[in-house]
Formats: structure tokens, sequence, C-alpha cells
């Protein structure tokens, strides 16, 4: 399986609620890095603090989140996602329509890091 279907994989399992399969494509050291300027923000590293900081984050602030990439490219140990994170938050009930960038780096056939890039602003929008 090559880096860009590892990717595939993950956002799909992502979809599915599969939160398992999403941790397996990480390295157990994976360096995971949220944009700054959004609500998450910070570099978190290891799986278990990805899924404290980000994963269950999403999952219990937000109704029915989605991270849609459009378009995935691959090079070598890199894979670029573009796409839309989309749904309500909880608090506020108002919508996320905001664009991503994601660089995912691999070793081993395991994301070893990741960088989030969104436009932070229309997050933050549905935020407050």
């Amino acid at each position: 399986m090559g880096n860009v279907d590892i990717v595939r994989g993950a956002y799909e399992s992502f979809a599915a609620g599969d939160v398992p399969a999403v941790m397996a494509a990480l390295d157990e050291e994976v360096e995971w890095t949220e944009a700054a300027g959004f609500a998450y923000a910070g570099t978190y590293v290891g799986p278990q603090a990805v899924l404290d900081g980000v994963i269950m984050r999403l999952a219990t602030e937000w109704d029915g989140v989605s991270v849609t990439p459009d378009e995935l490219v691959g090079d070598g140990d890199t894979v670029v996602s573009i796409g839309w994170y989309g749904g309500p938050f909880r608090e506020t009930g108002k919508q996320v329509h905001a664009r991503f960038a994601h660089v995912s780096t691999f070793a081993d056939e395991r994301i070893v890091r990741f960088e989030q890039i969104v436009d932070s602003v229309k997050a933050n929008e549905a935020m407050t």
C-alpha cells in the first residue's frame, strides 16, 4: 500500500468513526502540528497526545465534523491533502466551511509528521 492510499484510508476511517484505524496510521513518535491561530494550535507528540488533543476534541466538540480531501498528492515520503472542514460546533451551532491543507510525512509506511494549514478565521468563527 502506498502513502497516498494510507492517507486516503485514514480520512475514510475518520469519516466512518473508526478511530483505531486512524491511529494505526501514526508512528509511535508522530509530531502532529495544528496551525497557529486555530483553537487546537500546537504540536502533539505521540498518538495518545494526538488522540487527546485533537481527535477526541473534534469528536466531542463538533456534531458530525467532516474532514473531506478534494485532492491527495504524493511525492516519495510526503503526501499533501487539500480539502474542506465542515460541520457545526456544538456550543454555538454554527457551521464551519474552512479550507485546509495537510502535509503528512512518512517513514516505514507510518506518518511521522503531520502539519495542518487551515483558514483558522473561518474555523474560529464557528466556535465563537
